[in-house]
């Protein structure tokens, strides 16, 4: 139980809904900013007055999945204000205060820094990502589905990347039964590619094979599917870009090639914000109880 905590929840998506929802479970006190057109759906909450008294009261803050901008502004998809995080800010917070996010830019990482707050990026993690995996699978599938007029049995589809996400892409891919190639950067990743029985290109030349697929998914958070890829997909391909904003393609070329690809972040908070809502919610929930224990 969090009977007795404090939390903010600034920002966010439909995956705040159920955090929220979980903390009040718990029976921690939560302070709301940017839910203001939710109509008054949690009435036990209390807004958040960033000048308020209770701001000393804090024992955590929790911001969307995407975490700041560059600017440290998050997103809020329940209301028009601007909603921003300034080290001044936390500061008044108490200093056992934890700020979490699913990921962290450099703005937020010297917000926390200047603050002397401490940050917790929760898709750093194995467990969160793991779990995470599973509707960002689904997600993938749908879209690829939706935006396609053959099968997904039988297509040759290439993955960008074998973290926690593509490698669980790779396998599902597999299992329906398309002809799949993993694109790794390691010895390691290539021997792993080869024991799930996959086929493997090296990113680090990726330039020098043929791209012969029906499908490409991007989960590198760099631009690597540049117009030396691009060029050389068929013009039915589907690039399908996981990760994180701006992507990792090439997507005005792609545009010019007339190759459709779609930028996907956040793409659980899209197909099934209430599971990635819980699996989020659950880890913060644990994490606060081993906060209690270090503040005795």
């Amino acid at each position: 139980m969090l009977t007795g905590f404090h939390v903010a929840v600034i920002g966010g998506d439909a995956r705040q809904i159920e955090i929220i929802r979980r903390l009040h479970e718990w029976d921690a006190q939560v302070y709301l900013a940017g839910f203001d057109q939710l109509n008054g759906s949690f009435t036990e909450c209390i807004d958040l007055d960033f000048e308020g008294s209770h701001v000393e009261k804090l024992d955590a803050v929790i911001l969307p999945i995407s975490g700041t901008d560059e600017n440290g502004c998050v997103d809020g998809i329940f209301t028009n204000q601007t909603l921003c995080l300034q080290a001044d800010w936390l500061k008044k917070t108490p200093a056992h205060c934890q700020i979490y996010s699913g990921i962290a830019n450099n703005t937020l990482i010297k917000i926390a820094e200047d603050s002397n707050r401490e940050l917790i990026p929760l898709m750093n993690r194995d467990d969160v990502a793991i779990y995470n995996s599973i509707p960002t699978v689904e997600g993938t599938l749908m879209m690829a589905i939706q935006h396609t007029d053959f099968t997904i049995h039988g297509s040759k589809v290439v993955i960008f990347g074998l973290g926690r996400v593509g490698m669980s892409l790779a396998r599902v891919f597999d299992q329906l039964g398309a002809k799949v190639t993993v694109g790794v950067r390691s010895n390691s990743g290539a021997a792993r590619v080869h024991e799930m029985g996959l086929d493997f290109i090296d990113m680090r030349n990726v330039s020098s094979y043929e791209m012969n697929y029906d499908y490409l998914i991007n989960t590198v958070p760099a631009p690597v599917v540049d117009a030396s890829i691009i060029k050389k997909l068929p013009s039915h391909a589907l690039i399908l870009d996981l990760a994180s904003k701006p992507g990792g393609t090439d997507f005005r070329y792609a545009e010019k090639r007339g190759i459709k690809a779609i930028l996907l972040p956040g793409l659980p908070g899209l197909v099934a914000p209430k599971t990635a809502g819980r699996i989020v919610a659950g880890v913060i929930c644990k994490e606060l109880q081993e906060l209690d224990r270090k503040v005795e």
